[in-house]
């Protein structure tokens, strides 16, 4: 088993918790400012969709970036732990995936902070062919 090739799994694991934290650190005081009470029954329930049109685009940045580090990576996650109980993890492989984790990094603070599209999308963009290559990379080791 190659643990080396988990870090960088576990540093994006580490970095979601981090942006979840932050996400809530910015959010509970934007609510409290728009004077949303989530205490208050509400028919049908609240879902934080429902509190996007309340709050500054500049809140909401940091929810999308979180639930963006839930969609993408999944399969990150699964391609760098068959890589790693096959034993099959290049040294291509363990950048390709410190790459592609810190691309996702560079990702959430434009996101999550400018929100600027263009080196946003070039960032996704980066990662997503780190990840296209170690998932290939990975269906090579297990045929």
């Amino acid at each position: 088993m190659n643990l080396s090739i988990l870090l960088p799994a576990a540093v994006l694991a580490l970095w979601s918790l981090i942006v979840l934290l932050w996400m809530v650190l910015v959010r509970l005081p934007a609510m409290k400012k728009a004077g949303i009470n989530l205490a208050e029954p509400r028919p049908g329930g609240r879902r934080g969709i429902d509190l996007e049109p309340l709050l500054p685009d500049s809140v909401n940045w940091k929810a999308h970036n979180y639930s963006h580090l839930h969609e993408q990576p999944t399969v990150f996650y699964a391609v760098l732990v068959l890589l790693s109980i096959t034993s099959g993890a290049t040294t291509l492989d363990i950048q390709l995936a410190w790459a592609y984790t810190g691309l996702r990094i560079a990702h959430t603070i434009v996101h999550a902070t400018t929100n600027f599209v263009p080196v946003r999308f070039l960032l996704f963009f980066l990662s997503t062919l780190a990840l296209i290559i170690l998932t290939v990379n990975c269906v090579l080791v297990l045929i």
